[in-house]
């Protein structure tokens, strides 16, 4: 209700007030520190010299205060608008003083007395709020479950300072405060959650640190921010443990990275590694590749309305092959045929021949070929070369030491012997000095030899790259049929291997082909660098192959996974994951994951959320969970039909207009294909100049106004959403797929634009 119709209004006026000017007195104060801090960093900085161990710890313990400053100043600056967004009020058993609690983004103590005056939302004793109700409650914190009575939850809606409405609660949060938030426009919903966290979603955020978690979360459920609070829940309560470093988000392209990259900051979270799987398979392998658009594939197995290819030039057979092809490149089959490549790469590993120095065996081939196939099996084949070599320099130790012994035997015997046959006079002198330089020559020839013969022996092993052994298996179609035999069918093996060989000798490589080289990379060489991550958190995983998956773990051991994923937005299926049972039972067999789901969504209205579920019903598919909209209404989903695309384009175009009145601002034009986006841009260039297209090699996600193909809308919302060519959808799974992510990217208004006929998948919206 509106804050002064709240009958304890005054009293929360007055504590608003109050939190406020002390904000602004801690922010006066930090910034006079910050300042002398900053000066003294200066100083240091200009008189540091080499000489002066001190000055320069002194200097890096003022960089990180530097640091630490900076991110309470952004908090400080963040609570002068709103301090915090919710109070309970709770009595721990045993004792009679109730402490009134107020919550928000950050702590803040009073320095006097230390009495808390504003509590993070990320403490042990915010849980209350997030998902106790009104009476016998408890939260758990290090000393404990703390058991007491919860006797208020009331939420506040602060903005500039100003102090707008006061609900009171029992449940997480009120419908009316809940709307008031859902209500939002796009560009400030993503950082505002924290105060809407849901029961489901806080569990998410405060689950088990190293358990792996599989989310199935419905569009709109908040995966993408629940994910960036948990990393924010996890540092702020693992601080002596775990540091920003040691988390890493992979996303599924930097357009989405860039979408969610203020989020953290926001949150007081710095220093997270954020990437790509494409960008962190390059940084491992130490090498930069040219790769294929993945959408490229995506748009060869895309069909137009008649069911025919949209990309010319591939015919219905490569089509079924090439989508055959790539589910088994993707597939812990492939990672079974990586796997036999490397057992045969084991047997032409070593050079066949034995350990000599001097034309003496020190070590027979058939005994350093059992220490790599058998004592040293577990370890990488690279890395056994290490140990075999500490074998070799230990034996030709041993062994140079018994044939210089035996030198001088030998020397001695001769030189005794012609002592014993021959009457003194110059020629004996001449021969025993013969004999005594032969030995001395072929001494320092065994010394010199036993320096380097160990890493001339290894010099002739072929220690190629994974790049090199994985292009060598591309080009030997025998040696992968035989890899691949009770595997796959002969004719799909021949189809991958013909069609990679030549992506790979065209000078790229696609992000299918990523999985199988750092799994080589495993396996071949091991895992030299150092990667500090620990907690690994995956978004849009849905779109990742279980391949990818398991060689991400075996790679970052020692590593827990978040993964989130919609089995419903799966629209890269043929090289994504069907179903989250083969994510639990081969990637982590040994330990199984915690599996929640997300159904009910938060970003759209009634009405376009049951649109969307009628549409991705029609693939009667077990996996697939249907999202449950929160309760709020909106404007019907529209079917508008046109003559000609000219006119579909001017229809979108006066509604943009209309939208654009009613101050609307985030708006997006969503067609099936870059092409139609091309061509509808085409018509409304004139009447919409503002109209941004996005082509997925953007970095940057600039808001405002965009037309994006389907396939790149994922992960993105609009406040209103126009569907055009929607005739060109079919009921294939793949087209179902793509036109459910268009439909749930819309917060408030969503239309379906189309020519001609309706269509099966079109009917069903009103069905």
């Amino acid at each position: 209700m509106p804050a002064a119709n709240h009958p304890d209004y005054k009293a929360e006026l007055e504590r608003c007030r109050y939190t406020l000017d002390y904000v602004n007195k801690t922010l006066d104060a930090t910034l006079n520190r910050k300042k002398k801090l900053d000066n003294d960093v200066e100083q240091l900085k200009r008189h540091q010299s080499g000489d002066s161990s001190q000055s320069y710890v002194e200097l890096m313990i003022n960089s990180l205060l530097q640091g630490s400053m900076e991110l309470k100043l952004r908090n400080l600056y963040t609570a002068t608008g709103k301090p915090y967004f919710a109070r309970v009020d709770f009595t721990e058993e045993g004792k009679s003083t109730k402490e009134n609690l107020y919550i928000g983004k950050m702590s803040l103590m009073r320095d006097e007395d230390q009495e808390v005056i504003i509590v993070d939302w990320r403490a042990p004793v915010a849980n209350l709020y997030y998902e106790e109700r009104l009476g016998d409650a408890h939260y758990v914190c290090p000393d404990g479950n703390i058991n007491g009575s919860l006797t208020l939850k009331r939420q506040f809606s602060i903005e500039e300072g100003e102090l707008r409405e006061i609900f009171d609660i029992d449940i997480t949060t009120n419908d009316d405060f809940l709307q008031s938030y859902l209500g939002a426009s796009a560009d400030n919903r993503l950082k505002e959650i924290v105060s809407t966290i849901q029961v489901e979603q806080n569990r998410i955020i405060r689950a088990d640190i190293w358990k792996p978690m599989i989310v199935q979360g419905a569009a709109g459920s908040g995966k993408t921010t629940i994910a960036l609070h948990r990393i924010a829940y996890l540092l702020y309560t693992h601080e002596k443990t775990l540091k920003p470093e040691s988390f890493m988000i992979i996303a599924p392209n930097k357009l989405f990275l860039n979408y969610i990259s203020e989020v953290l900051p926001e949150l007081g979270v710095e220093r997270v590694s954020q990437t790509t799987f494409e960008s962190f398979a390059m940084n491992l392998l130490g090498k930069k590749f040219k790769v294929r658009d993945g959408n490229e594939k995506l748009i060869s197995f895309i069909e137009d309305k008649k069911g025919t290819d949209i990309k010319k030039g591939i015919d219905n057979n490569d089509r079924m092959l090439l989508y055959k092809a790539t589910v088994l490149k993707t597939s812990m089959a492939f990672k079974t045929i990586m796997e036999r490549y490397v057992e045969y790469v084991e047997t032409v590993f070593l050079p066949k021949e034995d350990f000599k120095i001097e034309g003496i065996v020190v070590y027979p081939y058939d005994e350093i070929n059992r220490l790599f196939l058998r004592d040293y099996k577990r370890w990488p084949l690279v890395k056994r070369i290490d140990e075999i070599k500490k074998h070799l320099n230990t034996r030709l130790k041993v062994m140079k030491e018994k044939i210089i012994n035996a030198l001088h035997t030998k020397s001695d015997m001769e030189v005794e012997r012609l002592k014993l046959t021959m009457e003194p006079g110059e020629d004996r002198q001449k021969l025993i000095i013969e004999a005594i330089d032969t030995r001395n020559e072929r001494i320092s020839r065994v010394e010199a030899n036993s320096k380097k013969a160990v890493s001339e022996y290894v010099k002739r092993i072929s220690k190629f790259s994974p790049w090199e052994y994985y292009n060598e298996l591309m080009d030997n179609e025998d040696l992968l049929q035989k890899l691949s035999e009770g595997l796959a069918e002969r004719e799909i093996v021949s189809y991958l291997r013909k069609y990679s060989a030549e992506i790979i000798h065209s000078g790229f490589i696609e992000i299918e082909d990523f999985a199988p080289l750092i799994y080589l990379k495993f396996l071949i060489h091991g895992i030299d660098e150092k990667i500090p991550v620990r907690q690994i958190v995956i978004d849009e995983v849905q779109d990742f192959s279980v391949f990818q998956l398991y060689a991400l773990k075996m790679i970052i051991k020692d590593s827990s996974f978040t993964l989130l994923g919609d089995l419903c937005q799966g629209i890269h299926s043929y090289r994504g994951i069907k179903n989250w049972k083969e994510v639990k039972e081969e990637v982590y067999r040994d330990k199984k994951p915690e599996y929640l789901t997300l159904q009910q969504s938060y970003r759209t209205s009634i009405e376009i959320m049951d649109a969307a579920n009628k549409v991705i019903s029609l693939l009667d598919d077990d996996e697939i969970i249907l999202a449950r909209p929160v309760f709020r209404h909106g404007d019907p989903v529209r079917l508008i039909r046109s003559e000609s695309l000219k006119e579909m384009a001017q229809a979108m175009a006066d509604s943009i207009e209309e939208l654009k009145n009613k101050g609307v601002n985030s708006i997006a034009v969503i067609c099936k294909t870059l092409d139609q986006c091309k061509e509808i841009q085409g018509f409304m260039k004139k009447s919409v100049p503002e109209l941004q297209l996005i082509t997925g090699k953007e970095d940057k996600y600039q808001g405002g106004m965009v037309i994006v193909p389907s396939y790149l809308s994922k992960g993105l919302e609009f406040d209103a959403v126009l569907i055009a060519g929607g005739e060109n959808y079919s009921d294939g799974e793949l087209d179902i797929k793509l036109l459910y992510v268009a439909m749930t990217r819309a917060l408030h208004k969503m239309d379906i634009y189309y020519t001609g006929e309706l269509t099966k998948v079109l009917e069903s919206v009103y069905g």
